[in-house]
């Protein structure tokens, strides 16, 4: 890896499943705060997310000192969908980052959309999209020998973005 100052990578030379995927908020806020956002452009051959997410991110480092200094990776394809989705979809209690990965991992035919949030990914199955979320990211880097182990990585999300676990998934 070409590190940078945080550990991470800009964006490897090869990835290791040959998977789309879109991004909403929190994968890349919780991800850069445990300094593991690289793991995004090494498992997969390409990471979009629209610019409402970008938006959403900036708002957040602005907002909560957890995500102070955290800086977006530079490597994502920023891309807004070009249409909405059909009103058919429940879009009560979305915000517009998640309403706008959606779109956009639905026009694209993404392999797979990472949201964290249950109301968004229950949206997102619903139209019949691929969900996971920053646990699928990293248990994909641990299938892959990525990471060595993932209960490190588990107590840091908590710590540091105070992501939370439930006991049965710790």
């Amino acid at each position: 890896y070409e590190g940078n100052d945080r550990g991470g990578c800009p964006k490897p030379s090869r990835t290791a499943l040959e998977v789309i995927v879109v991004a909403d908020t929190s994968i890349f806020l919780n991800l850069c705060r445990i300094e593991r956002e690289s793991l995004l452009a090494t498992l997969y051959v390409e990471v979009f997310a629209p610019p409402e997410v970008h938006e959403e991110f900036l708002r957040a480092v602005q907002k909560y000192p957890r995500f102070a200094g955290l800086i977006f990776p530079p490597w994502v394809r920023l891309r807004a969908p070009i249409q909405p989705l059909s009103m058919t979809v429940s879009w009560a209690g979305l915000d517009s980052g998640e309403r706008a990965a959606i779109a956009l991992a639905t026009e694209l035919k993404a392999d797979l959309v990472l949201i964290d949030e249950a109301k968004g990914r229950a949206a997102a199955r619903k139209v019949g999209l691929k969900v996971g979320g920053v646990l699928a990211v990293l248990l994909d880097a641990k299938a892959l020998g990525l990471i060595p182990a993932l209960a490190p990585l588990l107590n840091a999300l908590e710590q540091r973005a105070r992501f939370w676990l439930d006991a049965e998934t710790k």
